[in-house]
């Protein structure tokens, strides 16, 4: 409109409080990405070990229901650490193939699109910009892993009695540290891989090649020179040790080999894994990478030679 006629109006609305100004990020983003009705299906499959893993805590609790299917409840599942610590791995498991499916085209979109510049010529930092595309994740993924967790945890504690709740309550924060952790590495995983390759496919691919090549070549030197330390390099392995360590399951003989000499000797021997602060500053490592190509990358202008 002309200036002269001086009819426009400053805005007058609310403005959006700085602190949570990101989240107008994965408010859009959420929207598109269930509009996919193959994701949602998927999405809807990853609480099904949530449902069992209820079912089988209420089995514990009806003497009814043993009775008809003629169970003794010493024959289920003790429900303990193991018990939860092994639904947080498969919930692990299903929460990276969402990371896969939604994680690689957040920042490559931007980027091929040349959209990065729109979003940082408003009062909107790179640090908003980067924690927007991350909380996209980080809200899905903590619906399918500590979120129900810890429900389950609150829902085994009401039915066991408070005893129970009072002499478990460690395992609260196993459940809490441990997923966020692990949807932290694959938010930061996802948002790196999608900065640096700009096609959906290829930052997939690589994406996969990142957690499955360095576990599969750890699984041959452990079994060549019969040692667990090259697990510092698998970030599956990685995450088992953190996690059995705030479980309080960790054990460092990662198994027993017998071994025979030239004299037909034969000696055991144990294979160790590292210890638990080495797995913790290996992943320290791999996140602070992830952050700097992160800076790297994430700017809004780029200088083609």
């Amino acid at each position: 409109m002309a200036v002269y006629e001086q009819t426009y109006k400053p805005y007058k609305g609310m403005l959006t409080p700085e602190r949570s100004r990101f989240l107008i990020i994965p408010r859009h983003t959420l929207r598109g990405v269930f509009n996919s009705k193959l994701f949602t299906a998927f999405y809807v499959i990853c609480f099904i070990p949530i449902l069992v893993e209820a079912v089988l805590i209420y089995l514990h609790h009806n003497v009814t229901a043993l009775a008809i299917m003629n169970l003794n409840a010493r024959q289920l599942i003790p429900i303990d650490a193991y018990f939860f610590q092994t639904f947080v791995y498969v919930q692990g498991w299903l929460a990276f193939f969402v990371a896969l499916l939604v994680g690689p085209p957040l920042v490559s979109r931007d980027l091929r699109n040349n959209a990065l510049p729109l979003y940082l010529c408003r009062p909107f930092t790179r640090t908003e910009y980067v924690m927007g595309k991350m909380s996209v994740l980080l809200i899905l993924l903590s619906w399918i892993t500590w979120v129900p967790q810890l429900l389950m945890f609150l829902f085994q504690s009401y039915l066991e009695g408070f005893a129970w709740f009072r002499s478990n309550l460690l395992m609260v924060s196993a459940i809490v540290i441990g997923g966020i952790v692990w949807i932290l590495l694959l938010a930061l995983l996802s948002q790196t891989v999608s900065a640096l390759l700009k096609w959906r496919i290829v930052a997939s691919g690589a994406m996969l090649g990142i957690v499955f090549i360095p576990s599969v070549f750890a699984g041959i030197v452990n079994l060549i020179f019969q040692t667990r330390w090259a697990n510092i390099i698998s970030l599956f392995a990685l995450m088992y040790n953190i996690t059995a360590g705030l479980f309080g399951t960790f054990d460092r003989v990662g198994g027993r080999i017998l071994i025979t000499d030239y004299n037909d000797n034969v000696r055991e021997v144990l294979l160790m894994e590292p210890p638990l602060w080495c797995s913790w500053a290996a992943l320290f490592i791999f996140c602070a990478v992830c952050l700097a190509i992160l800076h790297w990358k994430v700017k809004a202008y780029e200088v083609v030679r």
